[in-house]
C-alpha cells in the first residue's frame, strides 16, 4: 500500500474513532459525516465514444463539535477522477465572545468573507467567479464575525495564505489560487477582507465586499497590491430566489523580470489554467422552489445561472457561463441537472486559455451533467 493510502485510512480510522470517544457532558462532543457523489456526463467539444460517462465525483470526510466551548469544523476531500487529487476543503477552531457571542472568531482555513455567501450559484457548476477565485474561495488565517446590530453582519478577515496544497501537487485544492506558472514565481500572501450584508427586509439581503491582498514574487522578493470590489444582493420573493452581483477585480503581479502580467496561472482539484489578470464580472441567478409528495422526492427547484467576465485587456476575448438545470431533493440525497453551456470557458472546453485571452473563434460549448450525492 502507498504512504499516502496509509495517512488516508489512518485519517478515516480516527474520525470514526472520534465519534464515540469524544462525546462529553452537555452539548460537547463531535459529529462525523461526510459526502458520496457521482457525475453524469456528455461534453459538446469532444468525439469520445465512451459518453456518456458514469463516474465517481467525490467523496468526503467532516468532523464538527464543541470541546471546552471552543467550536470546530473539518472537511476533507477526495476526487478521484481528477488527478486522483485529495485535499482539505475546510479546518478551522471558532471561539464566540460576549454574552451572545455578537462576535464569532475562526482561526484556520475558512471561507473568505467575499461576494455572495456561501454560494453565488443555484446549480452544482458554480457561477464564474468561482473559477477566478472569488466565489467560495477558502484560505488560512483568521476572521471576525460581529452581528451585535440587528439586521447587519459585519466580517473582517485576514488570510496569511492560500490554504494548504493536498496531494499530487500545488494545484491540489478546493478553491482556485494563483499559482507560480514559467518565469512568474507568484503566490497569494497578506490578504485582507471586509464584508458588509444588510437585511433591508426579512427577505432581501444588500451587501458589498473589498478584498486586498499582495501577490508575491520570489525572485523579486516583492509584492504587488491586488484588489477586488463587490456588490451584491440576495432576495426571496414567494418560492422564488433571485442572486445578483457585480465584481471589480485586478490581480496585479509581476512576473520575474519585473513585468505586469495580463494573465495568471490558477489551480484547483490537481491542474492548472490561465485567468486574466484584471476585468469585471456580472452574475445573475433566479430559482423556483416547488414542494411535492412523490415518494421520496420533497422538492424540485428549477433554476437559471448567468455570468461573464469582461476582460480589460481589449486583446482578450470576454468569458460567458450560462447553467439551466434542475435540484432534487429526496431525504438527504440530492441530484442536479445541468446544462452547463459557456464560451471561452476553461471548464467547456477552452481549458488553458479560455478565461484569459481566449479566442475570437471559440464556439458555444456545452455540457450536460447529473451530479448525485448522498450526503451523511
Amino acid at each position: 500500500m502507498k504512504k499516502v493510502n496509509i495517512y488516508v485510512l489512518a485519517l478515516i480510522t480516527a474520525m470514526l474513532g472520534l465519534k464515540g470517544s469524544l462525546i462529553a457532558q452537555d452539548d460537547e462532543g463531535i459529529s462525523v459525516g461526510g459526502a458520496l457523489r457521482y457525475n453524469i456526463w456528455d461534453k459538446s467539444w469532444t468525439d469520445d465514444n465512451t459518453e456518456p460517462n458514469f463516474t465517481w465525483d467525490t467523496w468526503r470526510l467532516n468532523a464538527d463539535g464543541t470541546v471546552s466551548d471552543i467550536d470546530f469544523s473539518f472537511e476533507y476531500r477526495f476526487y478521484p477522477t481528477s488527478n486522483n487529487s485529495h485535499f482539505i476543503h475546510h479546518g478551522w477552531m471558532g471561539y464566540g465572545f460576549g454574552e451572545n457571542d455578537d462576535l464569532y472568531m475562526k482561526l484556520g482555513v475558512s471561507q473568505v468573507p467575499f461576494g455572495i455567501t456561501k454560494f453565488a450559484s443555484h446549480s452544482w457548476w458554480f457561477q464564474i467567479p468561482y473559477y477566478v477565485g472569488l466565489e467560495d474561495d477558502y484560505d488560512m488565517g483568521i476572521k471576525f464575525d460581529y452581528t451585535g446590530v440587528e439586521d447587519l453582519k459585519l466580517t473582517a478577515a485576514y488570510f496569511r495564505q492560500m490554504e494548504p496544497r493536498g496531494v499530487p501537487n500545488q494545484t491540489a485544492r478546493y478553491s482556485y489560487d494563483i499559482m507560480s506558472s514559467e518565469n512568474a514565481s507568484i503566490q497569494e500572501l497578506n490578504q485582507f477582507n471586509l464584508r458588509a450584508a444588510y437585511n433591508v427586509t426579512d427577505n432581501v439581503e444588500l451587501g458589498a465586499s473589498g478584498q486586498f491582498g499582495g501577490i508575491y514574487n520570489s525572485e523579486l522578493d516583492d509584492s504587488e497590491m491586488s484588489t477586488a470590489l463587490a456588490g451584491h444582493i440576495v432576495a426571496d420573493f414567494g418560492n422564488f430566489n433571485f442572486k445578483g452581483e457585480y465584481i471589480n477585480y485586478n490581480y496585479a503581479a509581476k512576473d520575474n523580470d519585473g513585468n505586469d502580467m495580463d494573465k495568471v496561472s490558477m489551480g484547483a482539484y490537481g491542474f492548472p489554467y490561465n485567468v486574466a489578470a484584471e476585468g469585471s464580472i456580472y452574475v445573475a441567478g433566479l430559482a423556483y422552489s416547488i414542494n411535492v409528495d412523490w415518494g421520496p422526492i420533497t422538492n424540485i427547484q428549477p433554476y437559471f445561472d448567468y455570468s461573464m467576465i469582461a476582460k480589460s485587456n481589449s486583446d482578450y476575448e470576454n468569458s460567458t457561463h450560462m447553467v439551466p438545470g434542475f435540484l432534487v431533493t429526496a431525504g438527504s440525497i440530492y441530484t442536479y441537472v445541468d446544462y452547463a453551456m459557456g464560451k471561452n470557458n476553461a471548464w467547456l472546453g477552452q481549458w488553458t486559455n479560455g478565461l484569459a485571452n481566449g479566442s475570437p473563434d471559440a464556439d458555444v460549448e456545452s455540457r450536460f451533467n447529473i451530479n448525485i450525492g448522498y450526503y451523511f
